[in-house]
């Protein structure tokens, strides 16, 4: 992969409130869901960069290797729960909008696992990764996430 450009260097101001703004509204949502969803979406949009990092994390947080092997197939793998297919489909119905009205059923199945302000929290989830996958797959970027985990250690 060959970067084209450094969002971070470029933009340094727009790029720290990305940064803060994403992180924020990823915390107020369930870091294993979090990470099954930033994959799943990630894997929609041919984002290697996010992939990568999120199959990382996940396994850092305790994820299986089954269940990472397994998210492009969730529908059909026993391994996932209600809730957690819910979330999923909700995550591939927004990320794929321009495709049919899948939402109208996602959004049914949802309602049924999550709280309205969970709601929210979700669909917040998917706009980020949505928009981090952008900015790599636009640019190029690619980060090693052992080295990331290595520089938010150092900066604790």
């Amino acid at each position: 992969m060959t970067t084209r450009l450094d969002p971070l260097a470029a933009a340094p101001k727009l790029m720290g409130e990305w940064f803060r703004s994403s992180n924020a509204l990823i915390a107020a949502f369930d870091p294993i869901l979090t990470k099954l969803v930033e994959i799943r979406v990630s894997q929609i949009n041919g984002c290697a960069n996010c992939i990568n990092m999120h199959t990382y994390f996940a396994r850092d947080l305790g994820e299986s290797n089954q269940r990472i092997d397994l998210i492009a197939a969730w529908r059909d793998a026993p391994c996932y729960s209600d809730r957690e297919r819910a979330a999923l489909a909700w995550a591939e119905a927004l990320t794929l909008l321009p495709e049919g009205h899948a939402h109208e059923a996602a959004y049914e199945e949802l309602k049924a696992y999550f709280s309205d302000e969970e709601q929210v929290a979700l669909t917040m989830v998917i706009n980020v990764i949505n928009g981090w996958n952008r900015i790599a797959v636009g640019f190029g970027g690619w980060a090693d996430p052992a080295a990331l985990k290595a520089q938010a250690a150092a900066a604790a």
